[in-house]
């Protein structure tokens, strides 16, 4: 009986490989759920400061809890290196959210989708985040259909995902 080598298996563990040993810096996304609690947004904070720090560029969102996290990591470490982007306009954001996102240097907004309804907006914003980036790092819950989504398409774009569960 003979075996076969499943290619695509292969292809992909070196594609993680050399995104793994890559020294110089990446383009990493980091998206999450908005219902964290506030010892996870601080890991997720701190997270964010080590991976600026170290260089790399970040890419999120602009929600409450694990987006929010990121932000502060990131601005804490070099603000220059955060990107967010927004899946509707700035005003179509909630009002805790806006007074940090305006101290943002790069910030993408998407009027277009303000007459979408906000799974819809996030959808096509996590898409554009997965297209910019190199790795995606994913905090979330085992029914969050819109972030699980996402991390399917991310790995089908052959982007090395790490996927934390708060549960």
């Amino acid at each position: 009986m003979s075996q076969s080598v499943d290619l695509p298996k292969v292809d992909e563990f070196l594609q993680e490989l050399a995104t793994i040993q890559q020294t110089g810096s990446k383009r990493i996304a980091m998206l999450g759920s908005r219902h964290v609690p506030i010892t996870h947004q601080v890991l997720i904070e701190l997270m964010t400061y080590a991976l600026v720090l170290s260089g790399n560029r970040i890419l999120t969102s602009g929600a409450t809890g694990t987006n929010s996290a990121v932000i502060r990591g990131a601005m804490r470490g070099d603000p220059n290196l955060l990107t967010v982007i927004l899946p509707q306009s700035l005003e179509r954001q909630p009002r805790e959210s806006r007074e940090q996102l305006e101290q943002v240097m790069h910030l993408v907004e998407n009027p277009t989708n303000d007459s979408l309804s906000l799974a819809e907006a996030s959808s096509l914003c996590n898409q554009e985040i997965v297209s910019r980036c190199q790795q995606l790092i994913c905090f979330a819950f085992h029914d969050s259909h819109t972030l699980l989504r996402t991390c399917h398409e991310a790995e089908d774009q052959r982007r090395l995902v790490t996927l934390f569960y708060f549960d």
